[in-house]
């Protein structure tokens, strides 16, 4: 479990993060989802106390980072895949690691086994390509069997193939009753692996709760109708607070009317329909929607 509490993090002039608060809860996969400069990196550089907060406390399986006497075996992290020495193999890399903490050779062959590394376990990783160094990245990460994962940016670098193995292999280890916490930009991924998110905008807290209610709060209520007698139905839902939107081919845009008000309302009038689909936004949506108002680089959406 990661247990945040009132983090502030300034350097010089630039408040990273602003008082935020927070838990990472094991069993589930927990994204942490914000614009450039919203502080995410800083708030794993204090769980993972590379940083020091100016107030509040960051503790992980209730502890500081700090105070761990193994931390590979607590907490495992990815923060840079490619911060390895271009000389040393994946395996040398991986033993170092598991020397200095006291684990067993056999758990680098495991995790060498684990990330699909074997065929090139004693090349230099200096010749890996970037999908290749991820999943050494995510090996070092995994070795000491750690109840936490701390993942920053998975995927980059990752083929389909790769991709649909780190969200099964997070997913699993969550199921194991594992905490995980991951950060990404891929909205897209990020809404297969994830069942909670931790947003961030400008160093404040802007949600914390599970991606269905996320990607509910921001969606319309909007439904699409699409019938051979839309103009008819068309007049038959209009009214005061709900919004007719005739999209043509017989398809309607309703907002303000639930997908099963509108199937009676069409059944009682014998007006035939050929879709009747609730439009929920997509979690990028979602995400663009809620965190507009916190850009700090770019323009926002209009």
């Amino acid at each position: 479990m990661i247990e945040a509490r009132a983090l502030t993090k300034r350097y010089g002039d630039k408040l990273a993060v602003d008082d935020l608060t927070f838990t990472v809860k094991p069993g589930v996969v927990t994204g942490f989802l914000g614009p450039n400069g919203a502080g995410k990196s800083t708030t794993i550089r204090m769980i993972l106390g590379l940083d020091a907060p100016q107030s509040g406390e960051v503790r992980v399986n209730g502890r500081h980072y700090a105070e761990h006497p193994a931390p590979l075996r607590e907490v495992g992290a990815l923060l840079e895949a490619r911060a390895v020495h271009t000389g040393r193999t994946a395996y040398q890399h991986l033993l170092a690691l598991a020397v200095s903490h006291g684990i067993p050779r056999r758990r680098v062959d495991e995790v060498i086994g684990l990330v699909g590394l074997e065929s090139v376990a004693r090349k230099r990783a200096g010749g890996f390509s970037l999908g290749m160094g991820q999943r050494l990245g995510i090996a070092a990460a995994l070795l000491g069997d750690p109840a936490t994962l701390v993942l920053d940016e998975p995927v980059n670098g990752l083929d389909p193939q790769g991709i649909l193995w780190i969200r099964n292999l997070l997913r699993g280890l969550a199921e194991e009753g594992r905490t995980v916490f991951v950060s990404s930009h891929l909205m897209s991924e990020m809404a297969l692996t994830a069942e909670h998110l931790i947003v961030v905008g400008r160093g404040r807290l802007i949600a914390d709760t599970t991606v269905r209610d996320f990607i509910d709060s921001a969606s319309r209520n909007t439904v699409h109708v699409r019938s051979p007698q839309a103009a008819r139905l068309r007049t038959l839902l209009s009214g005061p607070d709900v919004s007719v939107t005739d999209a043509g081919d017989g398809l309607l845009e309703v907002a303000g009317m639930d997908s099963a008000r509108i199937g009676l309302l069409a059944c009682e009038q014998s007006i035939p329909l050929e879709e009747l689909t609730p439009v929920r936004a997509s979690l990028e949506e979602a995400f663009m929607d809620v965190t507009d108002e916190a850009l700090e680089y770019g323009k926002k959406a209009s």
